[in-house]
C-alpha cells in the first residue's frame, strides 16, 4: 500500500463528506493505492454514522470508535498502529488542511528519503489566540530540541516514513511535538514543506487555553525523557550527589569550626544549631539523600513497560 491517510477528528460531521471525497480524488488522479483511517474521538454529533455511511460508497474508508474523548494523541496513536502504508500522512478533518499537498509530501518522503515532512503554514486563517500561543511553542521547541528548521511543529499535516510511526509513541499533548519525538527515536532526517492553510468551514475549533499549559509541560516531559529516559539516575544521581556533599562540606566546616574553637578555650563561641548554616547543610544533605533514592526508584521504573496507551474502542469497521 502506498499511503495511509490518518485523521483523527472530533464532532466533525459535516467536514467529512467533502474530506474523503477530496483525499479519493487526489488519491485516484495519481494512481495511488491507498487507505484512509478515521478515527472518532468520542464524537457527539453523528460522526460514527456518518463514518459508516460513507464507507459504504468508498471501502477504502476505515474507522475506530474511541468510548470517548481522549485527545489527539490518542487518536494518532491508534491511527499509527492501524496504518499499513509506506507513507502516512496525518491531517486534521476540519477541511483546513488541504490534501492536494498529499502527492508532494509523499514524493519527498520517497524520492528525496525524508523520515518526515512537517507542513508549515506560512499564511493563518486563526485567531489570535491561537497563532500567538503557537508561535510560543515553536519558538520554545525550537530551543530546546535543537530543530532549527522547523516552524510549525503543530501543524496537523505532516508525512512519516512508515518506519517512523511503528517506532514511536505518543500520548497526552505530545502530538504537537512528534519531530521532536522522531529525533530522539534517531530518526534525524526531518523536513518542511510549505502547505496551504484554509479557513474553517464548518464547526468551531477544539482550541482551548488548558491546550496552552498542557503543551508546555508536555514538551518539558519530552526533553527530560528524551536525554534521561534510559538513565534517570544520571540526572537524579548527579543533582543528588551536589546536594550531599555541598550539605556535607558546610557541615564538616561548621563541626571543625566548632572543635577548634573548643581546642583553643574560644569563650563564647556559638553552638552549633544556634547558626543558619547547620540547618542549610541539614536539608541538603536530606535532600540530596532523597534525590539520589529517588534515581534508584526511576531507574526500575525506566525497565518497565507502562500501559499509558490503552484506550476503550467502541467499534471498528
Amino acid at each position: 500500500m502506498d499511503i495511509s491517510v490518518v485523521i483523527p477528528l472530533y464532532n466533525e460531521v459535516e467536514s467529512l463528506p467533502e474530506l474523503t471525497s477530496w483525499i479519493s480524488k487526489v488519491m485516484d488522479e495519481n494512481s495511488f493505492l491507498y487507505e484512509i483511517i478515521l478515527i472518532d474521538d468520542g464524537s457527539t454529533d453523528g460522526s460514527w454514522e456518518m463514518i459508516n455511511k460513507l464507507r459504504l460508497n468508498n471501502p477504502f474508508i476505515k474507522g475506530v470508535k474511541f468510548r470517548r474523548n481522549y485527545g489527539k494523541s490518542a487518536g494518532l496513536n491508534v491511527g499509527f498502529e492501524a496504518a499499513q502504508g509506506n507513507v502516512v500522512i496525518t491531517m486534521d478533518a476540519d477541511l483546513q488542511d488541504s490534501p492536494d499537498e498529499i502527492p508532494e509530501l509523499y514524493r519527498r518522503v520517497t524520492e528525496e528519503k525524508y523520515d518526515l515532512i512537517s507542513g508549515w503554514k506560512a499564511k493563518r486563517y486563526d485567531p489570535l489566540s491561537k497563532t500567538i500561543p503557537t508561535k510560543l511553542f515553536n519558538l520554545a521547541t525550537r530551543k530546546m530540541s535543537g530543530i532549527n528548521n522547523l516552524h510549525d511543529f503543530n501543524c496537523g499535516l505532516k508525512a512519516y516514513r512508515k518506519t517512523v510511526i511503528k517506532n514511536i509513541e505518543i500520548y497526552g499533548e505530545m502530538h504537537r511535538y512528534i519531530p521532536v519525538i522522531a529525533k530522539w527515536a534517531g530518526f534525524t532526517k526531518i523536513g518542511e514543506q510549505v502547505v496551504e492553510h484554509r479557513a474553517r468551514k464548518y464547526g468551531t475549533t477544539k482550541f482551548g487555553m488548558s491546550r496552552f499549559i498542557n503543551g508546555f509541560l508536555d514538551l518539558l516531559s519530552i526533553f527530560f525523557v528524551g536525554k534521561f529516559g534510559k538513565r534517570p539516575m544520571h540526572f537524579f544521581g548527579a543533582m543528588g550527589s551536589l546536594s550531599f556533599f555541598a550539605g556535607l562540606i558546610c557541615a564538616i566546616w561548621i563541626i571543625s569550626d566548632k572543635l577548634y574553637d573548643i581546642a583553643h578555650h574560644i569563650k563564647y563561641s556559638r553552638e552549633v544549631t544556634a547558626q543558619p548554616l547547620f540547618y542549610i547543610a541539614l536539608v541538603a544533605i536530606i535532600i540530596g539523600s532523597q534525590l539520589f533514592l529517588t534515581g534508584f526508584v526511576a531507574e526500575l521504573v525506566a525497565r518497565s513497560a507502562p500501559e499509558r496507551n490503552h484506550y476503550q474502542i467502541e467499534d471498528r469497521i
